[in-house]
């Protein structure tokens, strides 16, 4: 007869995943049309949006969007990111200054409303010259 459940799962680690760490400075391998991508998700946009740039010169409009669509998604991980860090920031300097003001909360919240504000004017931006540059081809 056991004595406790605790040993048997003594070295085991529950069926939980590694904590992935830092998405922001992490590693990431894309296996993209074009091969694989590799680097930190700031990379990986750039290289992205530099093939739809040349996909879009070279004038194939699907590859082009497609390029897009991948560029979009490592940059939305990295909003996420960027969201959680603030986040966690905002939470231990409201515990540094024994619970902080609702003013200065309210404030973040703002900003974190700009933010995604920001985001679609750049996806309205995107199809804007997107069209402008098909009317021009044709």
């Amino acid at each position: 007869m056991r004595s406790s459940g605790k040993s048997r799962n003594k070295n085991r680690n529950n069926s939980r995943r590694p904590n992935p760490g830092n998405v922001i400075n992490r590693v990431f391998d894309s296996a993209g049309p074009e091969g694989k991508v590799r680097g930190t998700p700031q990379q990986i946009i750039d290289k992205y949006q530099s093939l739809a740039h040349d996909s879009q010169l070279s004038g194939d409009r699907v590859s082009a969007e497609n390029f897009q669509q991948h560029s979009e998604h490592y940059a939305r991980l990295l909003l996420e990111a960027q969201k959680a860090i603030a986040e966690k920031s905002a939470s231990q300097e409201n515990v540094a200054e024994d619970g902080g003001s609702s003013k200065e909360k309210a404030q973040s919240d703002n900003n974190e409303v700009k933010d995604l504000s920001d985001v679609s004017s750049l996806k309205e931006q995107k199809e804007k010259i997107s069209l402008e540059q098909n009317i021009d081809t044709t």
